[in-house]
């Protein structure tokens, strides 16, 4: 697609959003007008026209960039191709999050590993600045070699992590049993490649090894299907706009079920909702709910 159909559509976006204040779905969204990079200096790199991203990570700096939009809702999608070989002691991160101490957050964190070794696939929920709800997984092939698409649903009903298409997690709404859930602060998309060999592989024993350096993930195929958050504090998305949108309502079928449940047994090597010694008082409420 040549580079002014974009600007086209985006003009034409502009003002259907702004005539409607419909939900603003960017489809392959160009790098250059959908992102900023925030930190990483030339570390960090758009290239092709817009259709393709590069953050990398050496002994002096990592890199990382943010939307340019905030989203109150919607169904964000991004393809990473990780950092290859030994990527032990490096974390790349995208995630959804607001700012301040109270904010929002919804985390895929892909955690390196030694050459060979799998890559766990980190997945957390912040409510109101409190995390401690960690899943981890491995993934059902070598996320090095090639990209794949990572997406998440956020709606008034559910929070849906999926890989390639197939849902891994849900964090539902349960508010009417007590539970919080992140439906007021705006969040902005955010993905970084850093190191963390403090913790990262092996709970911090395998440091990253710098000879090895630069390390580099890749991203393309971004697409947004979201309510665009305005500065003048509301939402593209009315609940008649919304109600023509099909993620807005979207929540786990019987297959979605079935998905969860298959990766769940096979994939998932660490569960908040089992980890009895880390909350002795109780598991937290959603555990038994869900």
């Amino acid at each position: 697609m040549a580079s002014h159909h974009h600007q086209t559509c985006f003009i034409l976006l502009g003002l259907l959003s702004f005539f409607s204040t419909s939900v603003v779905e960017v489809m392959a969204g160009n790098f250059y007008q959908e992102f900023d990079i925030t930190w990483g200096d030339s570390r960090a790199k758009i290239l092709d026209n817009g259709q393709l991203l590069t953050l990398s990570l050496d002994r002096a700096s990592g890199s990382g960039f943010k939307s340019k939009n905030q989203y109150l809702y919607g169904k964000i999608e991004m393809q990473l191709k990780l950092v290859p070989g030994n990527s032990a002691g490096t974390v790349t991160a995208y995630y959804l999050s607001s700012l301040g101490p109270t904010h929002d957050e919804i985390d895929f964190e892909f955690l390196g590993n030694l050459s060979g070794d799998p890559y766990i696939l980190h997945t957390n929920v912040f409510i109101q600045g409190k995390g401690d709800r960690e899943q981890q997984f491995y993934l059902w092939f070598d996320p090095t070699k090639d990209f794949h698409t990572y997406s998440l649903l956020w709606n008034p009903h559910s929070i849906i992590f999926s890989v390639d298409g197939t849902p891994i997690r849900e964090f539902k709404n349960m508010e009417t049993k007590g539970v919080a859930f992140p439906k007021s602060q705006p969040m902005w998309i955010y993905s970084s490649l850093w190191n963390a060999d403090d913790w990262a592989t092996r709970g911090g024993l395998v440091k990253t090894d710098w000879s090895q350096a630069p390390f580099t993930a890749s991203y393309r195929g971004f697409s947004a299907q979201a309510c665009v958050w305005s500065s003048a504090g509301g939402s593209s998305c009315s609940s008649a706009s919304a109600s023509r949108n099909s993620w807005f309502y979207q929540s786990l079928d019987a297959t979605g079920q079935q998905r969860i449940k298959w990766v769940q047994k096979n994939y998932m090597i660490y569960n908040y909702c089992t980890d009895t010694k880390r909350f002795p008082q109780g598991l937290p409420p959603e555990c038994s709910l869900s």
